[in-house]
């Protein structure tokens, strides 16, 4: 019997860097009374948040996750023209009532670093389970930031664990959809605290370190652009258009 031979798929040859912007937002909210130097830099007000979606969308930007940065590194998936990763710190309450609706107007999509504890005791200022289930259902990237936002920094084994593998099994109960990268709290870390989430089974993880050029060996420390609540919008524009 005659065989057509099947040829061989040629395999992609994989990238040596990815200059992919990841913007890092925290709040994104009407700054509350009385709002201290800190929360004024980690509050983006929702027009000023409104204005950069709209100028991502004209400018030509789309929105990727993470795990499409990951198969583009390591399995040379090509990413879209202009590619652009938003992602969201602490899963405050703002990123269900305001950030989701109008990423789904722009047709975006945002990774959202969220904690286990306050969403368990149900905190008022921050997402539920439901709303994370929702958003996930939706497209977004539910990814891990630990049971609680606390230094890792100097902690034993089991507490490593307890944090950055239970986030990751609490998310993945209550959207059903895995979790591949973890967050590390106010960008702290040391080597015990790497090797746990690698161990954990995560893909990747960011820091609050600036910069945009992304490499295999990178993939657990990424860097980030901060997107600050005084940032104009030319200056959101010369940040991640300068190279």
């Amino acid at each position: 019997v005659f065989r057509e031979e099947v040829p061989t798929p040629t395999p992609r040859p994989l990238p040596d860097a990815a200059d992919v912007p990841i913007l890092m937002y925290h709040y994104v909210e009407e700054l509350p009374p009385n709002a201290d130097s800190l929360r004024r830099g980690l509050t983006v007000t929702p027009d000023r948040f409104e204005a950069q979606l709209q100028y991502l969308a004209e400018a030509g930007y789309h929105t990727i996750t993470l795990v499409d940065l990951h198969r583009y590194l390591f399995e040379g998936v090509p990413l879209p023209e202009k590619p652009i990763i938003l992602t969201f710190d602490d899963g405050y309450r703002d990123a269900y009532t305001i950030v989701f609706p109008l990423l789904q107007q722009y047709g975006f999509v945002g990774t959202f670093f969220v904690l286990a504890t306050p969403a368990h005791f149900e905190n008022p200022n921050y997402l539920t389970w439901d709303m994370m289930a929702e958003m996930a259902a939706a497209g977004m990237e539910i990814e891990g930031h630990g049971r609680d936002h606390v230094d890792l920094r100097n902690r034993s084994y089991d507490y490593l664990v307890y944090q950055i593998l239970g986030i990751k099994e609490a998310v993945e109960y209550h959207t059903g959809q895995p979790v591949r990268f973890f967050c590390y709290p106010s960008g702290q870390y040391d080597a015990a605290v790497l090797r746990v989430v690698e161990g954990a089974g995560y893909w990747g993880a960011v820091t609050t370190q600036h910069g945009r050029i992304h490499t295999r060996e990178s993939i657990y420390t990424l860097s980030r652009i901060r997107i600050r609540g005084s940032d104009t919008l030319e200056d959101l524009i010369a940040r991640i258009e300068s190279p």
